[in-house]
């Protein structure tokens, strides 16, 4: 689901002079947004923050760049408390505080100016699946605050939950889930 970094790295070869930088993921603006229609009544939001990531990104070679993140699964949150428990409980997750959701990226494929198309594993409810995000670049320059490097970009796809043992109740509760990702990330020096 983090997996937009390498279209925002792959931009980042008009800028960067180096062979390989390597960035971090800005947690506190970085947050993966998820929908489902419920029934046909309505579209049920919720998001997953708090989550880490690193890009390593080679000028020379885009195709050899990487992204890898992880997010605790509890971190989701959809602002009803029963809902969220209910995701964490066996008909779902049935998490734990150690259970991870990550994703590394296998690949990309350069569609645009400012996007591209990623690949990567997704590994959720301990379950492992290829998944492509669709990736822009948002924007690379100096943060004002930090006065650091920095790059955003956003990204969607769409999953089916079903493929990671979470398709309980579905096709009545959409198996169709919509996932936005938005992330800043920082150089490292």
């Amino acid at each position: 689901m983090k997996p937009l970094f390498l279209a925002s790295a792959f931009a980042l070869a008009a800028t960067s002079a180096l062979a390989a930088d390597k960035y971090t993921l800005d947690s506190s603006h970085s947050q993966i947004l998820f929908s489902y229609n419920h029934f046909g009544f309505s579209t049920t939001w919720g998001m997953f923050s708090g989550f880490e990531g690193d890009i390593t990104f080679d000028q020379a070679n885009p195709a050899n760049s990487s992204v890898s993140v992880s997010m605790p699964t509890k971190s989701m949150f959809t602002g009803w408390e029963q809902r969220d428990g209910h995701f964490m409980s066996g008909d779902f997750f049935d998490a734990t505080d150690e259970d991870l959701i990550s994703f590394t990226s296998t690949g990309i494929e350069v569609t645009g100016d400012d996007t591209a198309k990623i690949t990567g594993d997704l590994t959720m409810n301990d379950v492992t699946k290829s998944v492509v995000l669709d990736a822009v670049l948002n924007q690379v320059g100096t943060n004002p605050l930090a006065n650091k490097d920095w790059a955003g970009f956003n990204a969607t796809t769409t999953l089916l939950r079903s493929d990671f043992g979470l398709g309980a109740f579905a096709p009545a509760v959409s198996d169709e889930v919509e996932v936005q990702i938005s992330i800043e990330a920082a150089k490292v020096e």
